[in-house]
């Protein structure tokens, strides 16, 4: 993690405990010549744009009061939803996939592929196991932790 996504997690995980959401993914990025301060959030129920709005303003609050400040150049903060394809970005997050459609690409091949959709049978800490179609053939495939170079939900065509 970059020291601003750092110091913007310390100073703003109690607020998701408060509010009672879930940051699911924070980036910092230069777009342009712009920066882009970007929180993914969620909750049971789901994301609102009302709750976007809220947590935006309370996010930018924080970071506005906050001496120093904690991201010296000028940036553009904004709060969404994750989407349909939310990212799975810790092994808690793929763990608590389970019985759900994802999509994971790995580091190194397995068996000849990159990636992989199917259903999220099992998780723990070492490996995920997804089940699949190869053509017509059900099959599972063990992945272990470590070889997930990304992870997230997908949507089933």
């Amino acid at each position: 993690m970059s020291k601003v996504i750092d110091k913007v997690v310390a100073l703003t995980e109690n607020l998701f405990d408060e509010e009672n959401f879930e940051l699911v993914d924070l980036s910092f990025v230069k777009e342009g010549k712009n920066w882009y301060l970007r929180f993914a959030i969620d909750h049971d129920g789901g994301v609102t744009i009302d709750d976007c709005a809220l947590m935006s303003e309370k996010i930018g609050d924080i970071l506005d009061s906050t001496d120093p400040d904690p991201i010296p150049q000028a940036y553009f903060l904004e709060v969404s939803s994750p989407g349909a394809e939310r990212p799975l970005k810790t092994i808690e997050a793929i763990k608590n996939a389970v019985g759900k459609y994802v999509n994971i690409s790995f580091y190194q091949a397995i068996d000849g592929e990159k990636w992989i959709e199917g259903i999220l049978e099992q998780a723990n800490d070492e490996v995920a196991i997804v089940s699949y179609y190869d053509k017509t053939r059900l099959k599972q495939l063990e992945i272990p932790q470590s070889n997930i170079a990304k992870a997230r939900l997908a949507i089933k065509f």
